[in-house]
């Protein structure tokens, strides 16, 4: 027969075990806006990554934070991870690792009411007034001209457009197309083509690294089953034009 004592830590034991094997609980830092992410995660990044998570038990937050502040909360391990970032950002983030399997690309383009020729890249920016969101690495590295406005925010780009105030800005294909439909901005073109495609990774702190491998899995797997087209077709198909 147990003795009273054993008895008494065997209970406790039964009552805590719900709350030790409960689901991990991970926070991703994002600077994404509709329809890629959204406050209320519905997002298109927002559902591949919490079907990822989901289908290996963990539970996802997302925050929405400033891209300069995310990046340097994740390395400080304040928060868990990024959602989106390019490749490479170990380099300048040391204690941030990428999960291989991307989450998707990105096309980074210009908008404008003019019609400009992009047909030099990058370097066709250069004679123009120009804009885009502080933090994002990639814009900062290839648009680095003398005309540049940096600014918070999405609303804060397309509303340096609608002002005049810039001749064109520069963001990410889906939620550019979700803004200037938001703002009215009829008048304003998506230039082509695209100034780069990147592929996007969510990035963990170190502190997460055994997650990485079967996070990265269940992304592939989300992509071969059908998963990944659905999400898309239910976020972004209106833009896919």
């Amino acid at each position: 027969m147990l003795s009273p004592l054993v008895r008494g830590i065997l209970c406790c034991f039964v009552l805590l075990s719900p709350v030790v094997n409960a689901s991990q609980i991970i926070t991703l830092n994002t600077s994404g806006e509709p329809p890629l992410n959204t406050r209320q995660m519905t997002g298109f990044m927002d559902l591949v990554a919490q079907e990822a998570f989901k289908r290996i038990n963990i539970e996802l937050n997302t925050i929405h934070l400033p891209a300069e502040r995310g990046l340097k909360n994740v390395n400080a391990g304040i928060d868990d991870g990024e959602m989106s970032r390019v490749f490479g950002m170990e380099k300048s983030y040391p204690n941030l690792i990428r999960v291989p399997e991307k989450i998707m690309d990105w096309e980074f383009v210009a908008f404008s009411p003019r019609n400009i020729s992009l047909e030099n890249g990058w370097q066709s920016l250069a004679p123009y007034s120009l804009a885009y969101v502080n933090g994002w690495k990639i814009l900062e590295k290839n648009a680095d001209f003398p005309n540049v406005s940096k600014v918070r925010n999405v609303k804060q780009l397309f509303t340096l457009l609608k002002r005049k105030r810039a001749d064109l800005v520069l963001y990410e294909r889906w939620s550019g197309l979700f803004a200037k439909k938001k703002l009215g901005l009829n008048n304003v073109k998506m230039l082509q083509p695209p100034l780069t495609v990147k592929a996007m990774y969510i990035y963990l702190h170190k502190k997460h690294r055994s997650l990485v491998k079967p996070l990265s899995r269940a992304l592939a797997d989300i992509k071969k089953d059908g998963t990944y087209l659905r999400f898309f077709n239910q976020t972004l198909g209106e833009f896919d034009h």
